[in-house]
């Protein structure tokens, strides 16, 4: 097959979803030798494309969002023409309705139906109706986790046999590091203490941090010795854990170190004593499987794609109790032989999730698309 994959979703900084783009075109080329894969990307990723393998990179100037989904409506399709395309994988929830092949859509989480106040209104109205509409007009659709497609069924009603979940993967360098004093010129660099509780992800409400700023407090109150480090790009609607911690006296206990790039992040969650993720929501929530990897108990919520991720790896708390939130942290950093366990179930249960497997899986996607 000639498959295309559009990876002009991307944005400046990778995270997110843009970690599933990079990481499934890596993989993709790593364990298929057999077909042919043209990528569209804009100029500034060229190169980390052209540096992942032997994909044909077709490079597209688009200056904004409203330039991109033009693009996507008209010219796309021409250019699937034009490469002789047998499938389109669209890995960011929208996709071209006047298809020229087959169409694969990934559809991370479906948020912008479920909780639309933990969006702004132009993204919800835009997403919801993007999505509605690449619902009925793909020829397939990937959701990141058995809850997502859950989610998917449920509020677009839709052929099960239609949505596939493919689970997202842990990159190889999230591992223990044996490097101690890396480790220690990355906690110089971040102006991080020796007792750490970390979370990661962009600053929003959907990541209910102001609750773990609370919880956090009980844990001081307690005579804790341990540091919050939050580390995350600015969102939108942060400004209420900025009052929380000013509120809570926590400024000088808590760190926001902004966004930092994966390659000094592993050692990082290696600096961690306890990774806490007490999200509202998650399409699949990767990093839980980071701080798995390297070797970091995991706390994280009891709800949506969390629990089918961390399996019997993680410690589950409702999100939004904090007292339950804090009494599960400070059990976990008072009990050495718990955080043992739980280290040792984390590694054994992030090798269940290599990108390689993520990609096995979305190529299945696409020979099915491909022959229906």
């Amino acid at each position: 097959m000639r498959i295309g994959i559009d990876a002009t979703a991307l944005p400046l900084l990778q995270f997110g979803a843009a970690n599933y783009i990079v990481n499934l075109i890596r993989a993709l080329l790593q364990v298929d030798a057999t077909n042919a894969y043209v990528i569209f990307v804009k100029p500034l990723h060229a190169a980390l494309f052209a540096s992942i393998g032997r994909a044909q990179i077709e490079c597209v100037h688009l200056p904004s969002r409203l330039h991109r989904v033009g693009w996507e409506q008209l010219a796309l399709p021409q250019l699937a023409i034009r490469h002789h395309l047998d499938v389109l994988h669209c890995p960011h929830y929208t996709m071209p309705f006047r298809a020229t092949c087959p169409i694969v859509v990934t559809f991370h989480d479906m948020t912008f139906f479920l909780f639309p106040e933990l969006h702004k209104a132009d993204k919800v109205f835009f997403f919801r109706s993007m999505i509605s509409l690449s619902a009925t007009r793909a020829r397939a659709i990937i959701a990141d986790s058995e809850s997502t497609r859950q989610d998917i069924l449920r509020i677009i009603h839709l052929d099960p046999d239609r949505v596939s979940a493919v689970p997202l993967g842990v990159a190889p360098h999230f591992q223990p590091a044996n490097d101690r004093a890396a480790i220690a010129r990355m906690r110089a660099k971040y102006h991080l203490p020796e007792k750490i509780i970390l979370n990661t992800g962009v600053l929003e409400p959907r990541k209910n941090l102001p609750m773990l700023v609370r919880a956090f407090r009980a844990l001081v109150d307690r005579g804790l010795p341990h540091t919050l480090v939050l580390i995350g790009d600015k969102g939108w609607k942060y400004g209420e854990l900025f009052r929380a911690i000013e509120t809570l006296a926590l400024t000088e206990r808590v760190i926001l170190t902004g966004y930092v790039p994966e390659d000094e992040l592993a050692l990082i969650y290696n600096a961690a004593e306890l990774f806490v993720y007490p999200s509202l929501y998650e399409g699949f929530g990767l990093p839980i499987l980071e701080a798995m990897a390297c070797g970091v108990p995991v706390i994280t919520s009891n709800i949506a794609s969390m629990p089918e991720i961390a399996g019997s790896a993680g410690i589950f708390v409702d999100p939004m109790d904090v007292d339950e939130l804090a009494n599960a942290m400070a059990r976990a950093l008072t009990d050495p032989d718990l955080r043992a366990q739980k280290r040792r179930e984390g590694l054994e249960r992030a090798r269940l999730f290599p990108w390689t497997r993520t990609a096995r899986e979305t190529l299945a996607v696409y020979e099915r698309a491909a022959k229906k």
